[in-house]
């Protein structure tokens, strides 16, 4: 497995990631454990989780039980800042909030810190001056290594870069965005952003909701217990003409390489300099053997621009 350092720290991911937003929901206990023990064998040092995951702590209980003395071999990230309760009052940067959720993870977490600890989303109630002075508190005290942010726009990234210069405090080392083959917004927008402070980006939905494994296809049944099967709204946004076409293209572009659409979505994000790590979440052993394989082809730069010219 391939390591990246993440961003501009010197903190070293695996390039393909696990994703657990499955755990303590999705799957059971059992087959968290199976997961969790593929991505270990196959080389995955990064495990990504949030405290909102599987019903609100469910991921992190599941993942803090399963890793065991093995905590210390990996990079453990996990986020805080979206609603952990139906009432609306546990969310947020604030220092009164990040303070609780930090123990509360750690807790859940069974270990003493946290690698990566990444802000969900942004807070517009709470000033980023004070998130970031409780973040630094809480690397030095042990707690937190390194910080990143998720779902944040370019202008907020931007402003909490020179926040974090003028106060003399860390940064965040990393941004987590929606980005694959099908979503490539981010390269005008998020992606310059996070090159210009030094950011690593960590992509979510590599595989288009599903749309990339190839188990779907125009005009056919929706397969049984799919993502998009359950989640409508999802397949309404993702199941577009323009992405039918774009993924049959893709497709007859790896048929002719004897490659898979799979291979061909992780290694074309790896392909891009700004990517520490690939996430991908997985239900089964074989999806996370199936992930690390697919990293593994070296697209020519022919390749990348025929790609372009399909999905751009």
């Amino acid at each position: 497995m391939l390591t990246r350092n993440l961003g501009r720290s010197g903190l070293r991911v695996s390039l393909v990631g696990l994703g657990c937003n499955n755990f303590g929901g999705r799957i059971d206990d059992a087959a968290a454990a199976k997961v969790v023990d593929a991505a270990i064998e196959h080389g995955i040092t990064l495990f990504d989780t949030a405290d909102v995951y599987g019903a609100r702590g469910g991921s992190e209980t599941v993942l803090g039980a399963l890793l065991g003395a093995r905590r210390k071999d990996i990079v453990l990230a996990t986020k805080f800042g979206m609603d952990m309760n139906d009432a609306g009052t546990m969310k947020g940067g604030s220092r009164h909030y990040i303070v609780n959720a930090v123990e509360a993870s750690l807790k859940r977490l069974k270990t003493d810190w946290i690698d990566l600890y990444q802000m969900h989303r942004f807070d517009p109630l709470t000033p980023i001056e004070e998130t970031l002075r409780t973040l630094e508190d809480l690397i030095s005290q042990g707690k937190v290594r390194y910080i990143g942010c998720s779902n944040f726009a370019p202008w907020q990234v931007a402003d909490a870069a020179w926040t974090a210069r003028d106060l003399s405090v860390t940064g965040f080392a990393s941004a987590q965005d929606e980005y694959s083959l099908l979503k490539r917004g981010a390269e005008s927008y998020l992606i310059p952003a996070a090159k210009h402070y030094g950011m690593g980006l960590l992509p979510y939905f590599p595989l288009a909701n599903g749309l990339l494994t190839g188990k779907y296809k125009r005009n056919a049944p929706m397969p049984e217990g799919a993502r998009m099967t359950r989640e409508a709204p999802r397949a309404a946004e993702v199941l577009t003409d323009a992405n039918w076409e774009k993924t049959e293209k893709l497709t007859a572009f790896c048929e002719a390489r004897g490659k898979t659409l799979v291979e061909l979505a992780f290694s074309w994000l790896a392909a891009q300099p700004v990517i520490s790590s690939v996430i991908a979440g997985a239900t089964r052993p074989e999806q996370v053997a199936a992930n690390v394989k697919a990293a593994e082809w070296a697209l020519t730069a022919e390749d990348l621009a025929e790609i372009d010219a399909i999905t751009t």
